[in-house]
């Protein structure tokens, strides 16, 4: 076989330090809309950002030279750099660590979906509950002491 062929889609999830609400309505949109662009210049595609006021979701297509753990470090490190000098919030900081979770092609609409529906989703559970629950449906083993 002469070509490569992928369809590498990834949801990825993380928060803010201690869960603090600290993404204000105000501007959660520009901070989406800053991410989408993040992945754009890595050379990725943002396929959704949603997110609440102390996590986003973002569904993403990857190259097979990229690497996660670069791509989430370069994502999060320069969006917390815009919070600070662009939004004005100092205090801003991503916790540690992240979810990923592959996506299959036959999936992404529902994920597309689930991410849009992120504040609707975060009125009756918070980001824990649907956290650990991504953790269980996809079979990943966690220590919930470091959640």
């Amino acid at each position: 076989m002469s070509s490569t062929h992928l369809s590498l889609h990834y949801h990825l999830v993380f928060g803010t330090k201690n869960h603090e609400p600290l993404i204000a309505s105000a501007w959660r949109e520009r901070l989406h809309a800053y991410l989408g662009g993040v992945i754009r210049t890595l050379d990725g595609v943002p396929e959704a950002v949603g997110g609440a006021a102390d996590h986003v979701h973002l569904l993403v297509g990857l190259r097979a030279t990229h690497t996660l753990a670069d791509v989430l470090r370069e994502i999060k490190s320069v969006s917390s750099a815009w919070v600070h000098d662009d939004v004005g919030v100092s205090s801003f900081v991503w916790r540690e660590g992240y979810g990923a979770f592959t996506v299959s092609a036959s999936q992404l609409e529902n994920v597309r979906a689930y991410i849009r529906q992120q504040e609707e989703h975060h009125r009756t559970r918070t980001f824990r509950e649907e956290y650990l629950a991504l953790l269980q449906r996809s079979g990943v083993e966690f220590d919930e002491r470091y959640l």
